[in-house]
């Protein structure tokens, strides 16, 4: 595994643990030589993650639409930046990037990456892995709607391993280097998803 994308806010919630996981985490993918690729913001989680792998001899890939590569925002020291024009062009150049991919606490714009992407190595777009760093049990909540979408048959339970979670961030890498999939049919009839 050479790169991870990591899926995290642009705030730091208020949680202090959130932001020394976002540390650990980036010192972690630095030390093992993994690259960050990542939204490319210098704000919140973001920010704290990158300077992070940065400030422990990392990589970090930032990928950053147009319309918010402002002073402001924009991470200065990444190694390498993308500004494409939409976020639908961000999440295809980060996907395309990476090997796996990490969700740390944030909000909608964190929600809806990850879904995203379980949602396309459920029909098979991507075979990545896919992980919740579950930092004070921040994912706790969407992991049991996950459970009751299964449990009223809205999502089949071999599905259920399509994300893997764990408070630990050397713990979490571990799991999705050594991770499978389930396996994926090509779906050729609706009743098969």
């Amino acid at each position: 595994m050479k790169s991870i994308c990591v899926f995290c806010g642009s705030k730091s919630g208020n949680d202090e643990q959130y932001q020394r996981s976002a540390i650990e985490l980036g010192r972690l993918m630095a030390q093992r030589n993994i690259s960050l690729v990542y939204g490319g913001g210098s704000v919140g989680l973001m920010g704290i993650i990158a300077d992070a792998v940065l400030e422990s001899g990392g990589r970090v890939v930032g990928v950053i639409p147009r319309q918010l590569a402002t002073k402001e925002l924009l991470h200065p020291g990444a190694t390498e930046m993308h500004v494409v024009e939409d976020m639908h062009s961000r999440k295809a150049k980060m996907s395309e990037c990476s090997d796996a991919f990490i969700a740390m606490p944030g909000g909608y714009g964190t929600l809806e990456e990850l879904f995203e992407v379980v949602s396309w190595v459920q029909l098979g777009i991507y075979s990545k892995p896919v992980g919740l760093l579950n930092t004070s049990g921040f994912y706790d909540p969407l992991l049991n709607m996950v459970e009751h979408c299964i449990e009223t048959e809205f999502i089949k339970p071999k599905y259920r391993d399509l994300i893997i979670a764990d408070e630990s961030p050397s713990a979490l890498i571990d799991h999705l280097q050594r991770h499978e999939l389930p396996v994926i049919e090509k779906i050729l009839d609706l009743e098969e998803i």
